[in-house]
């Protein structure tokens, strides 16, 4: 099978581009969500100096010792802070357990949209906590605060193209994101030799959905990230220069009733000479509102939804359960056969 994650330019809905170019994205857009559910965006107009404000923002975190980092730990219901190493499982977002074997030996820091960045709106704490900025480093709010925003402003121009791309009214899928529960992951892939063995079965993020409407990945040119095609192998994928990953999460999935694609991924790092290679990467979740309902669009009904409406609240606590409380998710059946249809395929490495 050719498998390929296509590069789309969309600069006509970023400077404003006329009808016909904008259609031929939306198009193209249309056609990466049903095929692949992965895509690579060019034209996205994010300064490459916020580029490198961000990464030298994210390294100097990462660069600090490991009692630094978990002083700036969370409990698992807070879905901010830092993640050390091994302490989630990922695939436990689909009810998996063959995860719990050895969880993902990646590390990450969370910030997210807050309370305090909607004034007037009545939302929980619990789902929009405030954040944690390392205190001993003065340029890691700056930096990283600059990328979310940016990050912010292309997931929601994707979300303009996905309206155009499934013949909704313009801007349909504002109301449904006006108070987004928005959540940016930076992740770092790097373990001292001999902290782990370093076998075929190791994981640095274990299969897994990502779970809102839309993910923007940045990532480093390290290889690592596989995601699954239709023809159940694992795939490698690296971002082309310039580039940002997306791909669709659960609830596009289920909005769109499996018309466009919330598509399996993990990270198996390379290992060179023994050693686990670094990589690092940051992904922007745009899950939509708490309150908000997710109920297959009338257009792709067809011969029936194959999903109950859901609220973003109990979709999004019942996947955070899985990866951060180790708590199996059983209400993801049809991504977890996926997974196991994957294990069972004898040709699953790509």
């Amino acid at each position: 099978m050719d498998f390929h994650v296509p590069v789309i330019d969309i600069t006509p809905y970023v400077s404003g581009g006329d009808a016909a170019a904008r259609r031929a994205v939306a198009r193209r857009i249309d056609e990466a969500a049903r095929t692949v559910g992965f895509m690579q965006i060019t034209g996205h107009a994010v300064p490459q100096t916020v580029i490198d404000g961000f990464t030298a923002a994210l390294d100097s975190f990462f660069g600090l010792d490991l009692e630094a980092k978990k002083r700036y730990r969370t409990p698992p219901e807070i879905n901010r802070g830092y993640s050390p190493p091994k302490s989630e499982s990922l695939s436990l977002s689909l009810g998996v357990e063959s995860a719990t074997r050895m969880n993902d030996f990646f590390e990450a820091f969370n910030i997210g949209a807050a309370v305090s960045d909607y004034p007037g709106v009545p939302l929980p704490e619990l789902d929009y906590p405030e954040n944690l900025w390392p205190q001993e480093l003065p340029d890691f709010q700056p930096g990283v605060s600059a990328y979310f925003t940016e990050a912010g402003r292309v997931a929601r121009t994707l979300t303009t193209i996905f309206a155009d791309a499934l013949e909704l009214p313009p801007g349909y899928f504002a109301a449904f994101t006006d108070h987004s529960l928005d959540v940016l992951r930076m992740n770092n892939y790097a373990l001292p030799p001999g902290t782990v063995d370093l076998d075929g079965a190791l994981i640095g993020m274990g299969e897994h959905t990502d779970y809102g409407i839309v993910t923007v990945l940045w990532a480093d040119q390290t290889p690592g990230l596989q995601v699954l095609g239709s023809d159940a192998v694992w795939h490698d994928v690296q971002p082309a220069p310039g580039a940002l990953l997306v791909n669709l999460g659960d609830l596009m999935a289920r909005w769109t009733n499996e018309r466009w694609l919330s598509t399996l991924h993990r990270v198996k790092p390379p290992i060179v000479n023994g050693t686990i290679q670094r990589r690092r990467s940051a992904a922007y979740f745009h899950d939509g509102n708490i309150d908000a309902i997710i109920a297959t669009l009338p257009s792709c009904i067809g011969e029936g939804s194959k999903y109950e409406p859901v609220t973003v609240a109990d979709h999004i606590r019942a996947k955070l359960a899985g990866s951060r409380a180790l708590q199996p998710n059983t209400n993801a059946q049809r991504e977890a056969a996926r997974v196991l249809a994957a294990a069972e395929n004898s040709g699953n490495s790509a």
